[in-house]
């Protein structure tokens, strides 16, 4: 088997699991109950949770837990503009979200809020001068993407967060579930960031916001305190220690994981240039984990299940998406064939070359094989 789909998932990291085991199976109480057992359960999530607040350089007070990054980024996005839509109701966000923030904002745009798409260079990264151009005095949030889940490009978060930091009434959000755990964030200037356990070997089901401690959310589920009065619900104690576990494990090492897959990545993009008819649609701003390729005569989801037939795991599009082509390619390069035959690679510090000499074997053959059938 050649798995290629880390940005879809990751394995779980076994010392991750058997965290989350020993926890599960010794500290029953929960974290809210009075009693020893409580007390003792609330403890470990407390000390979970600082690790997490010092890994991520924020406060305790600021972590959020949640079943993952679509939950992160609708209590984000809806808790804001339900608390403050009195401040205005004009939100900015990008083509390149996920579509569990696109999707938001869609529900968002039928409830009388207005929504404007905020302009990309060449590259796909966001334009600073036109986003300036483009805030009201009644924008109230702008949500834009660390990294494109797809093409893996890069925004420049910090220079983003520091010119809407000069509009006290605007809020800011940021997706983070494609940068945690790949590479060092700053959230100095980011009010709100959404992250998932599953992305940098953890358990699925397991995400966190960030939230800036002095803002207030309209949350999205109603009842006890919790962990905190944005989320209630039981606190899901194996999960915190074992996101916990995961964010420091993942950062381990960090740079040195990094240095591999930019040599990978490298090496892939090397060999794909000289295979005629592929056209590599991921730039220089894109994460090294992320390589998107169109062969615009293979539909992605043929293409995707052909190499599935040889045990060789890609994406077509996000795997939450629902559409039948890519809006990121389309929105960067206006070309719909390259949409619709995008597929997705995504690589880890796991990679082997060999891993990959062997994609490129069989997808040689696969793209021989439909260039003949088309004729």
């Amino acid at each position: 088997m050649v798995y290629l789909d880390y940005s879809a998932t990751t394995p779980v990291h076994l010392d991750v699991l058997d965290s989350f085991n020993k926890v599960v199976k010794n500290y029953i109480g929960n974290p809210n109950s009075l009693h020893t057992l409580g007390v003792d359960a609330k403890k470990l999530m407390d000390a979970s949770t600082k690790q997490i607040a010092t890994i991520l350089n924020v406060s305790p007070r600021e972590i959020i837990y949640t079943s993952g990054a679509s939950e992160a980024n609708n209590m984000a996005i809806k808790g804001i503009c339900f608390k403050y839509q009195n401040r205005g109701k004009h939100i900015i966000t990008t083509e390149l979200e996920h579509s569990s923030v696109l999707e938001t904002f869609r529900y968002l745009e039928s409830l009388g809020f207005s929504v404007s798409y905020a302009k990309l260079d060449r590259y796909g990264r966001v334009n600073l001068d036109s986003l300036k151009e483009m805030i009201r005095e009644d924008t109230l949030l702008v949500s834009i993407a660390s990294v494109n889940s797809e093409v893996g490009i890069s925004q420049d978060i910090f220079e983003i967060g520091k010119l809407l930091s000069l509009y006290p009434k605007i809020f800011f959000h940021s997706d983070m579930t494609q940068s945690v755990g790949k590479e060092k964030i700053d959230l100095t200037y980011v009010d709100l960031a959404s992250m998932s356990s599953q992305k940098f070997y953890g358990l699925k089901g397991s995400g966190v916001l960030y939230k800036r401690e002095k803002i207030e959310l309209e949350p999205l589920i109603h009842g006890g305190k919790s962990t905190t009065i944005y989320r209630s619900g039981t606190p899901a104690l194996g999960l915190i220690v074992a996101f916990s576990k995961a964010l420091r494990l993942s950062y381990d090492g960090l740079l040195q994981k990094r240095k591999q897959v930019e040599g990978l990545n490298h090496y892939f993009i090397e060999k794909l240039s000289k295979i005629d008819g592929v056209f590599i649609n991921s730039n220089s701003y894109s994460i090294p984990h992320i390589i998107n390729i169109s062969v615009p005569f293979v539909k992605a989801e043929v293409m995707l299940h052909a190499l599935e037939e040889e045990e060789i795991y890609v994406s077509a599009r996000t795997a939450c998406s629902s559409d039948d082509y890519s809006k990121t390619i389309y929105a960067i390069t206006g070309d719909m064939e390259r949409a619709k035959s995008s597929i997705r690679i995504s690589l880890s510090h796991l990679t082997t070359r060999e891993e990959i000499d062997l994609f490129l074997d069989v997808f040689k053959q696969k793209v021989e094989y439909f260039r003949n059938l088309k004729g």
